[in-house]
């Protein structure tokens, strides 16, 4: 592990620029998509923050109507946890075939396949049929997982001087797409007369819109530069790596818990099922605010391990407010748990940035707590549902969200040390 010797304005630039989850830094660097005046580059930034809001419906459209779910297609707890986590998984397990996909047909083609098969996966779910379930979830989860690392590497190269205010605009509209799926869902089924599988499906349409937005994009996009493939020699046997991959895996785990789970924990609480998407809508939004501030935040300071470790405790006290606190303090616990948890996401991102000692080891960096960090994460909601089905409760999930956040403050303050990971980016022979 080396000291770092970038100082504390050059690394809030880059927070700026890094600050979403991608392996952008292992794509190709295309040639710029040409932009013809100021009304198509507007297009083109719309577009792409579309895209990113529909990267979240599919996590909190189905925790919103997960107790109807399991009604109408007899899921039994084990097949919720399933179903919740599903997702997760994917986004682990396909994000590194992001980088070879632009690579061989372009990354305007790739997010075009993206977005539609997205659609395709969305509207499979509103079939009644439990197979299609899962298999449109699967679906949904892998073009996820793929648009997550596609997308700051085009808006990282399309607004090169604007990155940080295209990056603000992109994590928003990743917050605004799981909270409006997690606050309207249940009254689009209402609407739609009480139709489960319309409600689920009906997160197609925006898919599908953007599709057909995102498509002037890809016909005027020329050819795709390719780069020499390079390799982080030493990443996978550094210590400090995997302890960034840790922090990023356990705070995952956290966050999917509440996409996945409070809604349900809501409800069992007593509170309906309407004004339990709402806070956990305002809880997502908190997390956008959050998320803009704390990385400027956290580059001011000699390291980052006070202020990672802090944010654990905050999210996890307000995981327990919402479990047990009175009724009517859960607006209060909401707002505090997004503080807490949009700042995690933060703070792990930035910690992949500042824990690297140049762009392509920050790349590897990423790919590597992405991969095995969601892959950790998927584990989160899968308990959730297994100690709920076991003890016919959510309270004993308190003891899992003490241990997710132990695990996480201590990795994350191992990983908030003024350290580099010991790693050099070299070419593949």
């Amino acid at each position: 592990m080396n000291t770092p010797s970038n100082d504390a304005a050059l690394a809030l630039d880059v927070t700026d620029e890094l600050l979403v989850d991608a392996e952008a830094g292992s794509l190709p660097p295309p040639l710029a998509t040409p932009v013809r005046g100021a009304a198509d580059r507007f297009l083109l930034g719309a577009s792409l923050v579309l895209i990113a809001f529909n990267l979240r419906p599919v996590f909190s459209s189905a925790s919103a109507l997960l107790p109807e779910i399991r009604s109408e297609f007899g899921l039994s707890a084990l097949g919720a946890s399933l179903l919740t986590t599903l997702p997760v998984v994917c986004l682990g397990a396909f994000s590194p075939l992001a980088p070879r996909l632009a690579q061989r047909i372009g990354s305007e083609r790739t997010l075009l396949g993206v977005v539609l098969l997205l659609a395709l996966g969305t509207a499979l779910r509103g079939l009644s049929s439990v197979p299609l379930l899962f298999l449109g979830t699967a679906l949904a989860g892998a073009c996820i997982a793929v648009g997550n690392v596609l997308l700051p590497g085009l808006v990282k190269r399309d607004f090169a001087t604007r990155a940080a205010l295209m990056t603000g605009f992109y994590t928003m509209a990743l917050c605004a797409g799981a909270a409006s799926a997690a606050g309207l869902t249940l009254p689009i089924e209402q609407a739609l007369g009480g139709s489960l599988q319309g409600a689920l499906a009906a997160w197609a349409l925006p898919a599908l819109v953007v599709g057909l937005i995102w498509l002037p994009q890809v016909l005027r996009s020329g050819g795709q530069a390719r780069r020499t493939r390079l390799r982080a020699d030493g990443l996978w046997r550094d210590r400090l790596a995997w302890q960034v991959t840790l922090f990023m895996g356990l705070q995952s785990a956290l966050a999917y818990c509440v996409f996945g789970w409070l809604v349900p924990i809501l409800r069992e609480r007593g509170i309906d099922g309407v004004t339990s998407g709402a806070i956990v809508s305002l809880s997502v939004m908190v997390q956008a605010a959050s998320c803009l501030v704390v990385p400027h935040i956290a580059v001011r300071g000699r390291d980052q391990r006070l202020i990672n470790a802090s944010l654990c405790g905050v999210a996890v006290t307000a995981l327990l407010g919402l479990l047990f606190a009175p009724l009517s303090t859960v607006w209060l616990w909401a707002v505090l748990q997004g503080i807490g948890q949009g700042g995690l996401i933060a703070a792990a991102m930035t910690t992949i940035v500042l824990r690297s000692r140049n762009p392509d080891v920050a790349a590897h960096l990423s790919g590597m707590a992405q991969c095995i960090g969601y892959l950790l994460a998927a584990v989160g909601p899968l308990i959730v549902g297994l100690i709920r089905g076991w003890t016919g409760s959510f309270s004993w999930c308190a003891l899992l969200f003490v241990a997710l956040g132990l695990g996480a403050a201590l990795n994350g303050w191992k990983a908030g040390r003024a350290l580099e990971v010991n790693v050099r980016a070299v070419e593949k022979v």
